[in-house]
């Protein structure tokens, strides 16, 4: 029972810590990579399609992401979708390749999007903390119910903060790579 109760806590945090990861990568930094445009949502067919799904994504130099599409008469469709985007992108369309210039950051900017990873961080912590207060809460009414003793009540919850206090600092050390990595000019 406490094993399912930590094993079932154990996933939720792993979720959140994912969920998190996937959130603080398109915080764009001062270099150009492929997974800014994963939101890029394209009309091909009538179907919203990911962008990645109909061309290669690359980076030609630190600055400059590449967009290749498979079919080219699917190019200035793609070009809308990342105007339209809102990502602050310009790109430029060759006829057979877009070229996605990335402006330089200023300090403001940089500054504001070390907050906007503070805030991601944060939910994450917030999750965290939930599926941590949803396992207490489980393991308090099996002592309730007389399934387990106190002795091992306060173990498992021992155990489950432990494991909360170690995907926090998980969190954490994510939260201060990906501030380096944005004010790192």
């Amino acid at each position: 029972m406490i094993n399912d109760i930590k094993a079932d806590a154990k996933d939720k945090m792993d979720k959140s810590v994912d969920a998190f990861i996937q959130a603080i990568r398109k915080i764009r930094t001062g270099r150009a990579h492929p997974s800014l445009l994963d939101d890029v949502m394209v009309p091909y067919y009538g179907t919203p399609t990911q962008l990645k799904q109909l061309a290669n994504l690359g980076v030609e130099d630190g600055r400059t992401i590449t967009v290749s599409p498979w079919e080219k008469h699917i190019i200035n469709d793609i070009d809308k979708a990342i105007r339209s985007a809102n990502l602050g992108l310009n790109p430029s369309n060759t006829g057979d390749l877009i070229r996605v210039p990335l402006p330089a950051l200023t300090e403001d900017s940089r500054r504001d999007l070390s907050k906007v990873a503070k805030s991601e961080a944060e939910n994450a912590k917030i999750s965290i903390r939930n599926a941590r207060r949803d396992a207490n809460n489980d393991i308090k009414e099996l002592e309730k119910e007389k399934e387990i003793s106190e002795d091992d009540q306060r173990r498992a919850e021992d155990e489950i903060q432990k494991l909360t206090d170690k995907v926090v600092k998980k969190i954490d050390e994510l939260l201060v790579e990906k501030e380096t990595e944005i004010m790192t000019v």
